[in-house]
């Protein structure tokens, strides 16, 4: 089974230009002119923005990898933790 993990959590301002970066679970960042933000880490993608989708380009990065068969439970390191 495959399973995408994400590997970089960013996004580029299309306003200012900052590109923030957001590398654990509840890392919250807002650009400088605070019209974009990231978070999530390693975890989940999450975008904010003031007008519209267009007000950033997204630049996370991504990852096809093997998963275990059996059941687990993500751990931000990508490695998995079985459940009992």
């Amino acid at each position: 089974m495959k399973k995408t993990i994400i590997k970089r959590n960013a996004a580029k301002c299309n306003h200012c230009g900052d590109v923030i970066e957001s590398t654990h679970v509840h890392d919250f960042k807002w650009c400088s002119c605070e019209t974009v933000f990231v978070d999530g880490g390693h975890q989940y993608l999450r975008r904010g923005f003031v007008n519209s989708p267009l007000d950033f380009t997204d630049l996370s990065e991504y990852e096809e990898v093997d998963a275990p068969d059996e059941e687990y439970i993500e751990q931000e390191d990508y490695s998995w933790m079985y459940k009992d």
